[in-house]
């Protein structure tokens, strides 16, 4: 066996229906594809539902399984709400939940707009409390037993600089699943967070990281595996975490980064660039979110 192919046996999650934010693209989108294949239904949701619908049609003559498309703002409760009822509607329950959504800056703190602050902790933080939130009070109505797995980073709690507000809001997603694993033990709803060093996606990672700004600060060189992470590493330890193997667990959060973090704070590397190059940097950025939307 291959860290390239998936670890869990075939129908590990069969019957299961578990949502995926953010799942029309990158490591969702990848998350989703395996769910499928080991039998889960699986909604995922996101704000393009271009982007999503095109997901679902590729993933269901991929894997055969049950996809289910849903617009959603994870800042928006009633957009929540209406997700949910969608998906208890079109397959009877919902059992698991992936907090996947995230947005993210590169930028010297200062460099901030208020506005840039409130995008990425009202996605990261309010949308994964928001979601948690909709999800446990139906689990604890229903007396279900449900799961969250919670996708956060390692620089949740050894900071790093120049990705403040992301750095704030995991440390804050981080929080919430130490805290709910103990608060909601009682109705047998677990809580689990995976902390991925860097799986390069493509879309999300050119955005974060213009190619010339990847090339000059390579991942692979400070990374004691000397490697970047295959989405299919990723996507078995969600798959574990999500079905019922790992139902002795709850409260946990399990690094994945070939080491990086024991050299701390993921983009500290960062305090080599100059106030021409950050400059530069923005621009490059810039240019690539056009790019991207472009090509959307």
């Amino acid at each position: 066996m291959q860290y390239q192919e998936g670890m869990l046996r075939d129908g590990a999650l069969q019957g299961k229906t578990i949502i995926i934010t953010g799942g029309g693209t990158g490591l969702g989108k990848s998350m989703a594809t395996y769910f499928l294949k080991l039998g889960a239904n699986v909604v995922i949701c996101s704000r393009r539902i271009e982007v999503l619908e095109t997901t679902a049609k590729e993933l269901t003559e991929l894997t055969g399984g049950n996809i289910l498309p849903i617009a959603c703002d994870v800042r928006k409760t009633e957009q929540i709400e209406n997700v949910l009822t969608q998906a208890i509607e079109k397959f009877g329950k919902v059992d698991g939940l992936v907090n996947n959504s995230a947005g993210n800056f590169i930028s010297p703190t200062e460099r901030l707009s208020y506005k840039a602050v409130d995008v990425v902790v009202d996605i990261v933080l309010r949308g994964t409390y928001y979601f948690t939130l909709a999800l446990g009070k139906y689990w604890i109505e229903n007396k279900i037993k449900g799961n969250v797995l919670n996708i956060s980073t390692t620089y949740a709690w050894t900071g790093s600089g120049w990705v403040v507000p992301s750095a704030m809001a995991k440390a804050g997603v981080l929080a919430m699943t130490k805290s709910l694993a103990f608060e909601w033990a009682d109705h047998g709803i677990r809580l689990n967070a995976i902390a991925p060093g860097p799986f390069p996606t493509k879309g999300a990672w050119d955005r974060l990281f213009p190619e010339e700004l990847a090339k000059k600060f390579s991942f692979e060189n400070r990374i004691p595996l000397q490697r970047v992470g295959d989405h299919q590493e990723l996507t078995n330890l969600a798959a574990y975490l999500i079905s019922d193997f790992s139902a002795y667990m709850t409260g946990e959060v399990i690094t994945l980064d070939g080491g990086e973090v024991l050299a701390a704070g993921q983009f500290n590397f960062l305090k080599d660039v100059s106030e021409e190059q950050w400059d530069d940097i923005e621009e490059q950025i810039k240019n690539a979110n056009r790019s991207s939307k472009k090509s959307e």
